[in-house]
């Protein structure tokens, strides 16, 4: 099994803004202050496009489809939260807290991966769970060891725990399930994604160790990381509060790996932690100011990554 790939899937916002659906337990959130929503869609439109060409100039494959103006998707840019490709040829569709998210799950989207020759043999489906206010978005709730079938997650109202061993079970993983919190107003209050707080790449993990308040579950993480001989590089909360944790480990020309990150995250690291990094692989940044202001997301959560098999 592959643990990073070399194709990558983005949606090119419409009507990019703050979303008020997701921002009730999103605290990455900040609003704009004066400026216009025309003025953040096309600022968010601009970093975008910047991002898919740096990623292409490393010889990442991106596959780009546009956002529709058919439904109110502010978020759409963001479709790991929706949908997950794997090695067999499966497909995972996910349920979504806001209810304006969901109209961000497109069948069209498959068809555009169809045509690239990407093989597509099954469809898992979790959305009926959204009936039951059950929720679990995708690779941002879910961080998979694709390598070592290992599923990692910090339950929260979007990611649920019986639903993640649900995932983990028709997916075949061992879960790893834990909290993960942030100061909010004082108060600890559990962070939306784990992968705003932790990325797994092939021989390392960045990961907020002391967003895990409880001892035990943060102990029984870092022994699963181990287990799989993962360097383990730890970032501070005010690190994550820069999406430090929202990474992504792809490949590009010559099967050379990569760590992508937002420049507000690359900023927010320490020279030690960057070395750190750059023993394993060299990494891109690329600014992402105003999609992780009004998103409340950063660089991995752009990235659909595509493992599908090629016909």
């Amino acid at each position: 099994m592959l643990q990073t790939t070399n194709t990558i899937l983005m949606i090119r916002p419409v009507n990019f803004r703050m979303n008020e659906q997701t921002a009730v337990n999103n605290y990455y959130q900040k609003p704009m202050g004066d400026v216009l929503p025309v003025a953040v869609n096309k600022k968010a439109k601009e970093e975008f496009d910047a991002y898919v060409n740096k990623l292409r100039s490393f010889g990442i494959k991106v596959i780009v489809v546009s956002d529709t103006d058919d439904f109110d998707t502010p978020d759409s840019i963001f479709p790991n939260n929706w949908i997950s490709f794997h090695q067999n040829g499966t497909v995972g569709i996910y349920p979504m807290f806001a209810e304006n998210r969901r109209h961000e799950r497109r069948e069209d989207v498959l068809h555009v991966l169809e045509d690239e020759g990407f093989v597509i043999e099954n469809i898992v489906d979790y959305t009926a769970a959204e009936a039951e206010d059950v929720f679990l978005e995708g690779t941002g709730s879910v961080l998979l060891d694709r390598e070592n079938r290992k599923a990692y997650c910090a339950l929260s109202p979007r990611a649920d725990e019986s639903l993640f061993i649900e995932f983990c079970e028709d997916f075949e993983y061992t879960p790893v399930v834990f909290t993960a919190n942030q100061t909010v107003n004082g108060e600890r209050k559990a962070i939306y994604h784990t992968n705003v707080m932790m990325c797994l790449a092939e021989t390392f993990s960045v990961i907020c160790l002391e967003a895990i308040d409880d001892k035990k579950e943060r102990k029984n993480v870092i022994k699963h990381l181990k287990e799989t001989n993962k360097e383990v590089i730890a970032i501070t909360e005010a690190q994550v509060n820069n999406f430090a944790g929202n990474m992504l480990q792809v490949r590009g020309a010559d099967d050379q790996l990569f760590l992508v990150m937002s420049q507000a995250a690359y900023d927010s690291l320490t020279a030690a932690q960057i070395k750190q990094i750059e023993k394993h692989c060299p990494i891109i940044s690329s600014s992402l100011d105003t999609i992780e202001a009004c998103g409340g997301g950063s660089a991995r959560c752009m990235m659909a990554e595509v493992f599908l098999p090629k016909a």
